[in-house]
């Protein structure tokens, strides 16, 4: 029997690929839940899955996190700066424990980018690439729950405030990415695959127009130059360098970089992707 890991297994993302692999059919004692704390994940551990302790930052626990695994999801870690370094200890890990499949959590289009997200997803890539372990990229794209997590501030404004301009986001919900995750893991094969993640693309204004028609409650877009966007973040409490980085996210949204007409995610799901309006039904309710 193939032994599936998925590190970060108590995470939004992690969790749901864990619970995907189950409802696929995958005996619970071939599913490694690998977390930094065992006891968060003892839903899990009741179920059947291993639960084993891991963790990116201290490199002696993933040996025997490891042991045994074939096929391993990374899910990319949460600690920006570091990300390189903490996923090529678990890359090396999986290498010497002998895994044959990596699957790692990318981002969409890392390589040709401006996303200040994605020099350490090409990075990790890379890192992927030299291990000579057969790898699944997965470049996901945003998040819808990255602006539904925000729903109750734009009812209560009324506005959507960016940097985005006519900028399209080939977003998803985390639910599909985790399918998606879980297809991969189980069914990719080669060398090298690469998977370009996103759903139906919708602008800012898009979004403004789904949740006014969803709520009932009036919300309105309003744009405005990178540098006015990255001064009224500061204005409301962001440090210089956090409203930077935010307005950067924007503008790389206005470039098109969070926007893709690949099929992938459709593809792995076996079905169209979450709707914005059903996600934004979701988080209203």
């Amino acid at each position: 029997m193939t032994t599936y890991a998925v590190t970060g297994a108590t995470g939004g993302l992690g969790h749901r690929v864990v619970e995907e692999l189950l409802s696929r059919g995958v005996p619970a004692s071939d599913v490694v839940a690998i977390v930094r704390t065992p006891g968060k994940a003892a839903d899990l551990a009741e179920r059947g899955v291993q639960v084993r302790e891991g963790d990116y930052a201290r490199p002696e626990t993933l040996p025997a996190a490891l042991a045994g695994v074939d096929r391993l999801l990374l899910v990319s870690a949460s600690e920006p700066g570091t990300r390189v370094a903490l996923h090529s200890a678990v890359i090396d890990a999986a290498k010497a424990a002998g895994v044959g499949r990596i699957a790692y959590t990318s981002i969409l289009k890392a390589g040709s980018t401006s996303n200040p997200l994605a020099g350490e997803h090409e990075g990790t890539e890379g890192a992927l690439r030299a291990s000579g372990v057969p790898i699944s990229i997965l470049r996901n794209g945003w998040y819808y729950e990255n602006y539904t997590g925000q729903l109750g501030q734009y009812l209560e404004r009324g506005e959507i405030a960016g940097a985005t301009g006519d900028g399209k986001i080939s977003g998803a919900a985390r639910a599909d990415y985790a399918v998606a995750a879980a297809a991969a893991l189980l069914t990719d094969e080669g060398d090298e695959v690469v998977h370009e993640l996103g759903g139906p693309a919708f602008t800012l204004a898009d979004l403004a127009a789904t949740i006014s028609d969803v709520t009932g409650t009036k919300v309105a877009y309003r744009d405005l130059p990178v540098d006015e966007f990255q001064a009224e973040l500061q204005q409301v409490g962001l440090d210089a360098g956090t409203a930077g980085f935010v307005a950067g996210l924007d503008a790389s949204i206005a470039a098109s970089d969070l926007e893709t007409d690949s099929d992938d995610l459709t593809r792995l799901l076996g079905r169209p992707a979450t709707s914005l309006a059903d996600a934004v039904r979701a988080a209203h309710s």
